[in-house]
This record gives structure tokens, C-alpha cells and sequence, in this order.
């Protein structure tokens, strides 16, 4: 669908109101306000809670792996979900207490420090990962907690994550032979979770097969880990792309409100004995707690011809050719409008691949103006690589006043 263009004025004159808080900041960089991640973490924690039972939040470091970002989630209460060791190390050293570990394929190193770190539990995504941590744990005469991943699409590309959920009760079986690993949960994350269905479905399938599994088994599962996934409520921008790309034309995929995930899955929990039993509720949330909280700034070097501007920055700073099709405004601070003009803003790397917007909200673009993303919070300086330019620094922008 057409995103409609008062939604896109609103987000565009929120951001301009606050147009001086982000000239004082130094250009280019990335943009961290700690004020917006704060009431993020709270809405989404307030608004499981309403479900009425234990409840765990860690968010997911992969989608900003910023140590300032994980340090504020941490102080609102918030675990830490990691995904490889460079994550895990970082969890460790800002004192992180309850931290899960989660991805394929993990290796002898990564299993060998998880094991030495009682606050580590860690989710195992195969059979194989199970004899492994055993040979760690018993290595150090230590038990580790655990869960084990279960895969929504087997045979898909997303099979790469955990077991087929049929093979549940046989995994239970074979880490009950593994003395030093205690199985305690199951993690069931879809991902891109647009709506709550997808979740629902998969909890659906998760719901039956946990009536398989052996009774002693059963009753050391202790935690249901629904994973993340969650898109902000403003849903997903993406260049219109057919049958012209037109500059000024952007399409929107809805995405649900929070309240209603939190709705639909008190509604299937409530439907199935198996899933309440499992007690305590995980979440491991990443681009709705992180997106809205950091921007990215840089300025123009240069312009070539009618609205051809070059940026000090390239999209390493965002990691991929990610505006080829995603869309997200770009907002002149310099020359403010809330007209959208047809513009290309290209970086300054050695690529012609290297473009940060098609079109740009402005009186015209000139050298030594400021341009702005907003909500570059997820999936952008976790991505960011030093290709010709540097990585730009993040800056935390100061409180606002009351």
C-alpha cells in the first residue's frame, strides 16, 4: 500500500522540531538519545507484563551493538540476547548478569566460555551443539543451563536456525545423557514479525509436540523463550520500485501495534496447557526497542549539477546498499521544508552503489548542509564497516529539558 503522506509529514516534522538539538551535535556521527531507548524498553516491558505472568526481557545486541545502547538496557532492566563471542565478551564486560546466547553454529571457543560464565544460559540450535556443550561443561565440572531453538520453516533458508520441531522430544531424551547440560526451555523465534500470526502459528505447532515429550522432561522445561522480531508501529518503508521508481513515491507494509502481540499471545497460551506450563515468558526484542533511538547526521561535500549531492559518509556507515530499497527520509537541518523534493544523495565511496536517498525534505541542497536519517537505531552501525571511510563515532545527544 501508498504510504500516506500525512503519516510521512508527521515523522518528518517531528524530527525538524527537534532540529537544533541535532545541529549541536557534531557531524557526521551516529546520534544516540538514551531518553527515547529508555521509554522504549519501558513500553515494551509494561506492555508483556500485562499478561500476568514471569516475564524476561533481553534485548537483542545484534541489532546495535553500541556498548552505550546495551549499558541503558541493562539499567532499565533489561538481560542481554548475544549471538556470537565478540557479543558475549562485551555482555561480560558491562556486568550483564542474565545473559542467553543464541545462533548457529557456535563454536568450540564460543561453548568453552559460555560454559565458564554461570550467568550465560545457552540456546542450542542442534543435536550436535548438545554433545558439545556437554564436553565443555563436564570439562569444567560444571552444569550450564540451556534451551534448545526450535526452526518455524524446515527445508526453507531459515532451517539454519534449530531443530525441526517434531525432533523436541527426541533432543529432551538425549540431553537427559547429558549430566552437565540442564534443559530448561524452548525458543521459538519467527522473526520480521509484521503481526502477531506467524508467532501464534509456530507457538500452535510448539503446543502439540511438547505433549510428546517424556513426563521428566517435561517438567524441567521451566521457560518459553517467543524470541523477537517485532516491527515498529509505523511499519515497514520501501521505494516504490514498479513499474518506474518514482522518487516521491513510497510504499508501506502495516505493521501491528504491540498491544496486539501481547493480546494474541495471551490468547494461545491460554488455549494450551503444554505452553503455560513452561511458566516463565522470554523476549528478546531488538529493532522495536533500538530504531527510533539513534539517528545518523553527515553533511554535503559536495554538489554535481541540479540536486546531485555528494555526503561525507558512505553507506558503510550503514553496512549494505540498504536505501536502493528501503526507504527512509532525508532532512536537510540546514534549509528545513516539509516539501518533499527529487534529489539523489550519494556518499563519497569508490561505488556507484553507495546512495543514501533518493529524494530529500529541503529548500535545495547546497555544500556544508546538515542532512539527517532518523531512526537508524537498528541494523545500521551494527553493520557499519570501515570501506574507505571511517566508521563515524556515536554521540549521545543530552537530555531534554521537561
Amino acid at each position: 500500500m501508498r504510504l500516506p503522506p500525512e503519516v510521512l509529514e508527521r515523522f518528518v516534522a517531528s524530527h525538524f522540531s527537534r532540529r537544533e538539538r541535532f545541529l549541536a551535535a557534531p557531524s557526521p556521527a551516529y546520534l544516540l538519545d538514551g531518553q527515547v531507548l529508555r521509554a522504549r524498553a519501558i513500553t515494551f516491558r509494561r506492555t508483556f507484563q500485562e499478561l500476568r505472568r514471569p516475564c524476561s526481557f533481553y534485548f537483542a545486541v545484534k541489532s546495535n551493538n553500541t556498548p552505550r545502547v546495551a549499558a541503558i538496557l541493562l539499567e532499565e532492566g533489561f538481560g542481554l540476547d548475544v549471538s556470537g563471542a565478540p557479543e558475549l565478551e562485551g555482555a561480560l564486560a558491562l556486568g550483564a548478569r542474565d545473559i542467553i546466547f543464541s545462533g548457529p553454529g557456535k563454536t568450540a571457543e564460543e561453548l568453552r566460555l559460555a560454559a565458564a560464565h554461570p550467568e550465560v544460559t545457552v540456546l542450542l540450535d542442534s543435536f550436535g551443539e548438545l554433545e558439545r556443550l556437554e564436553g565443555e561443561a563436564a570439562a569444567r565440572g560444571r552444569e550450564v543451563r540451556a534451551g534448545v531453538r526450535l526452526s518455524p520453516e524446515p527445508g526453507a533458508l531459515w532451517s539454519k536456525f534449530g531443530i525441526p520441531p517434531e525432533d523436541l522430544p527426541r533432543f529432551c531424551r538425549e540431553a537427559q545423557g547429558c549430566p552437565h547440560v540442564r534443559l530448561e526451555g524452548v525458543q521459538c523465534h519467527t522473526s520480521w514479525n509484521m503481526s502477531p500470526l506467524p508467532q501464534c502459528r509456530f507457538l500452535e505447532t510448539i503446543a502439540g509436540t511438547l505433549e510428546s515429550v517424556d513426563q521428566k522432561s517435561r517438567e524441567r522445561l521451566t521457560f518459553l523463550d517467543v524470541g523477537g522480531g517485532y516491527w515498529p508501529e509505523r511499519g515497514e518503508w520501501l521505494r516504490d520500485d514498479a513499474p518506474s521508481p518514482d522518487p516521491l513515491g513510497h510504499r508501506l507494509v502495516p505493521a501491528s501495534p504491540l498491544a496486539h502481540y501481547a493480546r494474541d499471545l495471551a490468547r494461545t497460551l491460554g488455549a494450551h496447557g503444554s505452553l503455560r506450563a513452561l511458566g516463565r515468558l522470554c523476549f528478546e526484542p531488538g529493532r522495536w526497542i533500538c530504531d527510533d533511538a539513534m539517528h545518523l547526521t553527515f553533511s554535503v561535500v559536495d554538489v554535481k549539477g541540479p540536486d546531485v549531492a555528494i555526503a561525507d559518509i558512505g553507506t558503510n556507515a550503514i553496512g549494505w546498499e540498504r536505501f536502493e530499497q528501503d526507504y527512509c527520509p532525508v532532512l536537510n537541518l540546514s534549509r528545513p521544508s516539509l516539501r518533499e523534493r527529487p534529489g539523489v544523495i550519494l556518499g563519497s565511496l569508490c561505488t556507484p552503489h553507495d546512495v543514501l536517498g533518493f529524494s530529500y525534505f529541503g529548500e535545495g541542497l547546497f555544500p556544508g548542509d546538515r542532512l539527517l536519517i532518523p531512526c537508524q537505531g537498528a541494523y545500521t552501525r551494527s553493520l557499519a564497516q570501515t570501506f574507505i571511510k571511517a566508521i563515524p563515532p556515536v554521540v549521545e545527544l543530552p537530555p531534554e529539558e521537561p
